[in-house]
C-alpha cells in the first residue's frame, strides 16, 4: 500500500532540509567532488560514444583520461604561462587606468567632480561600495578556495573523483534505478530524463559556446593588438555562461583598454567594438540557437535568480550545484502545472472524472 500524500511530502521535504544543511556545513569540503561529479557528468557522453565503437568502459575511461592529461599538459606548456602573466600585469596596470580615467572626467566633466553636486555624491558612494565588496570577495577568496593547499587539493581530488565516478556512472544510475519507489518510478523517470536534457543542452551547450567564444575574442584582440588580449578573451569567454555579463564584462574591458591604448587611432577601437559585436551576433544567432537550442527551459533571469540565491547561501560550490537545481526546479514546477491544468482544481465540473461520475449517478 502506497504512503499517503502527506507522509510522502513529509520525507521529501525532510531530504531537502537535510540537503541544504548539508551543502551549508560542508560546502568546501564538498567543493571538490561536485566539481569532480560535475566533469564526470560532462564526459559520460564521450565514454558512452567509444563503448558504442567496441571499448569497455575502462579502456574508454583510460583514453579520456590520457587524452584530457596531453590537453592539460599542451595548456600548460602553451596557453598558461601568457595568460598567467597577462592576467598579472592586467592587474597591476588596472588601478592606473582607473586613475588616468579620472582624471580624463576631471578635465572633460569637471562637475562630476564637484563635492556638492548630487552627480559626485553618487559616485563616490558608488565607487566605496563597490570597493568594500570587492575587499570582501578578495578576503573570501584569499581565505577559502584559493589558499595554496586548497588548490593542490582541487588539482589532486578533482582528476580522481571525476575518473573514479566516470568509470562507474552507467552503475550508478542503475543502481540508483533500482532505489526509485517502486509506484512513483515512470514519474521519477520521466523527470529525470527532462532534467538530463536540459542540463545536458544548457551545461554542455553553453560550455561550448563559452570555448568558442573565449578562443574567438582572445585570438582577435590579439591580432588587433590589443594589450591583454589573451587575459580579456580568457575573461569573457569564461563569464559568457552567466547571461549577458560575458558581453558587459568583456566588452567594457576590451573597449576601455583599447580606448587608453589606441586613443586617437579610432579604426583600431572601432575594431575592438566591431570584434565584441560580432560575437554577440554569433551567439545569439548561430551559436546559441544551435548549441544549447531555445527549449531548454532555463530562462536567463531564472538562472541569474538561482546563481545569486544559491552562492550567497552556500558560496562557491552553491553556485555550482545552481544549475542543476534550477533545472529540476523548472521541470518539477512544468510537471506541476500539467498536473493542475488535468485536474479538477483547475477544470472543475468539465474534468473527465467529473463526468464519469455524473454518467454514472444517471
Amino acid at each position: 500500500m502506497a504512503l499517503p500524500a502527506k507522509q510522502q511530502l513529509k520525507y521529501w521535504g525532510l531530504a531537502a532540509i537535510v540537503f541544504a544543511v548539508v551543502m551549508w556545513a560542508l560546502g568546501n569540503v564538498l567543493m571538490p567532488f561536485v566539481l569532480g561529479a560535475a566533469i564526470a557528468y560532462l564526459i559520460d557522453p564521450v565514454a558512452d560514444r567509444l563503448e558504442a565503437w567496441g571499448m569497455s568502459r575502462t579502456g574508454a575511461t583510460a583514453t579520456i583520461t590520457v587524452g584530457a592529461l596531453l590537453i592539460f599538459l599542451l595548456l600548460l606548456v602553451v596557453v598558461v604561462p601568457t595568460l598567467i602573466s597577462q592576467m598579472i600585469d592586467l592587474a597591476q596596470v588596472l588601478p592606473q587606468l582607473v586613475r588616468d580615467a579620472r582624471t580624463f572626467a576631471t578635465e572633460h566633466f569637471p562637475s562630476v567632480f564637484e563635492e556638492n553636486s548630487r552627480i559626485h555624491q553618487a559616485v563616490t558612494s558608488f565607487m566605496q561600495t563597490l570597493q568594500s565588496r570587492a575587499m570582501e570577495v578578495l578576503q573570501s577568496v584569499l581565505g577559502g578556495a584559493a589558499s595554496f593547499l586548497n588548490i593542490v587539493i582541487l588539482l589532486v581530488i578533482v582528476p580522481v573523483v571525476a575518473v573514479y565516478l566516470l568509470l562507474d556512472w552507467d552503475r550508478m544510475v542503475a543502481r540508483i534505478d533500482e532505489l526509485l519507489p517502486r509506484d512513483h518510478q515512470p514519474v521519477i523517470r520521466r523527470l529525470a530524463g527532462e532534467i538530463d536534457a536540459v542540463l545536458a543542452s544548457f551545461i554542455r551547450g553553453m560550455g561550448t559556446v563559452c570555448l568558442i567564444l573565449g578562443t574567438y575574442y582572445a585570438v582577435a584582440l590579439m591580432l588587433v593588438g590589443l594589450n591583454f588580449g589573451l587575459a580579456v578573451g580568457f575573461i569573457a569567454g569564461l563569464v559568457t555562461f552567466i547571461p549577458y555579463l560575458g558581453a558587459l564584462i568583456g566588452g567594457a574591458l576590451a573597449i576601455g583598454l583599447a580606448l587608453f591604448q589606441f586613443w586617437g587611432d579610432w579604426v583600431s577601437i572601432g575594431l575592438v567594438a566591431v570584434i565584441f559585436a560580432i560575437g554577440q551576433v554569433a551567439e545569439g544567432n548561430v551559436l546559441t540557437p544551435k548549441l544549447v537550442g531555445g527549449s531548454v527551459g532555463l530562462h536567463p533571469v531564472w538562472l541569474l535568480l538561482a546563481l545569486s540565491v544559491f552562492g550567497a547561501l552556500f558560496g562557491f560550490v552553491g553556485m555550482l550545484v545552481a544549475v542543476p537545481v534550477a533545472a529540476a526546479l523548472g521541470v518539477i514546477a512544468r510537471f506541476v502545472t500539467e498536473q493542475y491544468l488535468d485536474s479538477r482544481l483547475y477544470q472543475g465540473q468539465s474534468h473527465p472524472s467529473a463526468e464519469k461520475r455524473d454518467a454514472g449517478a444517471e
